[in-house]
């Protein structure tokens, strides 16, 4: 790298932000030479939160983060400032607000009788825990792209913990083997701690307005150029020496087609895929639309650069069959704190305490959280904000005869007091946005490691990946720590930083004995 070197990074993402922070705070390089181009109007990809108390909230998701892992997004917002704090790091702000706000789940599951189960029992058989031990112990290139029940018997799936790891992660029974176990390992910790979330850090705010808005703003302070409603839809490349080289980025902006010249020693960050691509809302009163493929966007450069590149992975993989990889999603306004008392009153939770709760009995696999309110800085003091989602959309409800995908945000409300026996009256005032989301959970699908490029592919010169669609050995998808590494492992390589890329916690040394200790002692 020189001084005169320039950054490109396609795509807004959190993986794309905090790979400017790290060119910026580890290698030096000046953000006045840093370009983030992103197709819609606003930065944070998945990481989103908007609305307001009049038309009403919208999260398409919340993703977990704890304080035992996540070593690369730490490392990184230990050195962002608050935007909420003087002299307070964005790290410093989510501890304290953590230790106000102690997670103490007191309903995690709830039964066709509005019962709170009780979790202390996993509900494991003999054969279900010599199957579960098989399966952590075997090695990744044996799993391959087998699916969960390629390894687990029927009655595995009806255990009070899978209930609980099912929808605290969003698995579905046949999403990959390999993912499924990578997450028993990094995430051993929460085995003893399922049941109540203790292990679950919350952000002050939700993660857009915690996480993406003080990152950038610090990277606006930098210097960093924000290009938004800027589309990239292809690279001009080369053949340098065996090695693909990014020589041009061909993009469309304001209707209009524009070239940016990639210069010798620039560099080039592309974030592969979404999980959120063609995503659509609804309301009160419409079911969102079901965009499909031919409305994608995400996921074309990634397949054009594919074409006769095994090493830049297999889109293929993980964006044909929506029917395995969607689910929906729902946040709701309230302008009546009614629902609130109930809940708190039923769950014996209050707001930002209890995490997760799941109707284990609901044909849509429902769950909600109540997050700390206010959960959006906007928010007024007499509105209160809630988030749920379903993994099963497609089937029909208990209480509503019609699948969730087909169902408004009036048809949702009722269903969900319908588990809760909560008179409609409750959310007479409230305003329901669904959220479908086709490629949600499209990482999880069952893959080869070959189906997944390195951050820095051996045939790359400046062409680096950051997305959830690269291959990091042990870590596990669908968390912002994931986007994260990627980008600080990328960065680090193409800028040839000399420091270590945070390692993986390893919570699971002597994991046989540890992990067949753990899996043993539950009933």
């Amino acid at each position: 790298m020189n001084k005169e070197t320039r950054a490109y990074l396609v795509g807004g993402g959190i993986g794309s932000l905090a790979a400017a922070a790290f060119m910026i705070r580890d290698g030096k390089l000046s953000g006045s030479h840093i370009s983030i181009l992103e197709a819609t109007p606003i930065m944070g990809g998945s990481l989103d939160g908007a609305g307001d108390a009049l038309n009403g909230y919208s999260l398409r998701g919340g993703r977990m983060l704890t304080t035992d892992n996540y070593e690369c997004t730490w490392d990184l917002f230990k050195t962002i400032p608050s935007l909420n704090f003087k002299d307070k790091t964005v790290f410093e702000e989510t501890i304290a607000f953590n230790e106000a706000h102690i997670a103490n789940s007191m309903a995690r599951l709830v039964d066709r009788r509005r019962a709170k189960v009780p979790v202390t029992s996993m509900g494991f058989s003999m054969q279900d825990r010599s199957e579960l031990l098989k399966l952590s112990n075997t090695d990744e290139e044996v799993l391959a792209a087998s699916r969960i029940t390629d390894w687990l018997s029927p009655e595995f799936f009806e255990t009070e913990f899978w209930y609980m790891w099912s929808t605290t992660f969003a698995f579905q029974p046949w999403h990959s083997a390999v993912e499924f176990k990578r997450y028993l390992h990094r995430f051993m910790m929460e085995f003893s701690r399922i049941e109540t979330l203790a292990g679950v850090k919350r952000t002050i705010y939700n993660q857009y307005d915690s996480l993406v808005c003080p990152l950038q703003n610090w990277l606006s302070s930098q210097g960093v150029i924000f290009v938004m409603n800027c589309t990239v839809i292809d690279f001009d490349h080369q053949t340098e020496d065996g090695q693909f080289v990014v020589t041009g980025i061909h993009c469309r902006r304001q209707d209009k087609n524009e070239f940016i010249e990639v210069a010798e020693g620039d560099l080039v960050f592309f974030q592969n895929g979404s999980m959120t691509d063609a995503s659509s809302l609804g309301s009160m009163s419409s079911a969102p639309n079901k965009l499909t493929k031919l409305e994608s966007k995400g996921w074309t450069l990634w397949e054009k650069l594919a074409v006769g590149r095994p090493e830049f992975g297999n889109p293929a993989v993980f964006n044909s069959s929506i029917a395995q990889s969607y689910w929906a999603s729902f946040t709701v306004t309230l302008k009546d704190p009614a629902f609130f008392d109930l809940m708190e009153q039923f769950s014996g939770n209050e707001a930002g305490t209890g995490g997760l709760v799941t109707f284990k009995d609901s044909n849509w696999l429902m769950s909600i959280v109540l997050a700390h309110q206010p959960h959006f800085p906007n928010q007024p003091a007499d509105v209160q904000v809630f988030w749920g989602y379903a993994l099963y959309p497609d089937r029909i409800g208990n209480f509503v005869a019609k699948p969730m995908a087909d169902c408004n945000g009036e048809e949702i409300l009722r269903e969900l007091c319908g588990h809760l026996r909560f008179d409609l009256a409750t959310v007479a005032m409230a305003n329901c946005i669904p959220c479908r989301m086709p490629y949600i959970t499209s990482m999880f699908m069952p893959r080869l490691k070959s189906d997944r490029p390195l951050p820095v592919p051996a045939i790359s010169k400046n062409l680096a990946f950051i997305s959830q669609f690269v291959e990091i050995p042990e870590d596990v998808v669908f968390t912002v720590e994931y986007s994260v590494r990627a980008a600080q492992m990328a960065v680090y390589q193409l800028l040839g930083i000399d420091r270590e890329v945070p390692p993986i916690a390893q919570h699971d040394h002597s994991i046989k004995v540890q992990f067949e200790a753990l899996i043993k002692s539950f009933k």
